[in-house]
């Protein structure tokens, strides 16, 4: 959709799941659009390298978001927001939906 602006499909299905949920991590986004955790590791790598994100570590795991110092954060998310509108309705609402509720004490696995 807009793989040829940002120049591969990985860097799209990266900014697409930031988009939906604001803030991730590499291997969520892999899960998400089935891909390797390289491939989504070295995009945000890059964006963070050229300004468009940033990133904070919780724990291990190094969460990235958009750089709210970002000179064009406010076009580049109303561009994304209209990408997520046209994909198709069972895929957007699989990148909106966040589940966080924590797990039962004794559940078994």
């Amino acid at each position: 959709m807009i793989e040829a602006i940002v120049g591969s499909e990985g860097a799209e299905r990266v900014l697409l799941f930031l988009a939906a949920r604001e803030q991730a991590y590499a291997r969520e986004i892999a899960i998400a659009w089935n891909m390797d955790v390289s491939t989504a590791q070295n995009q945000l790598k890059r964006m963070e390298r050229d300004g468009l994100l940033v990133s904070k570590t919780i724990g291990r795991t190094r969460v990235f978001q958009f750089n709210p110092r970002y000179a064009f954060k406010d076009e580049v998310q109303a561009l994304l927001k209209k990408a997520l509108q046209r994909l198709p309705t069972n895929l957007r609402d699989e990148l909106v939906l966040r589940r966080t509720r924590p797990r039962r004490t004794g559940k078994p696995l």
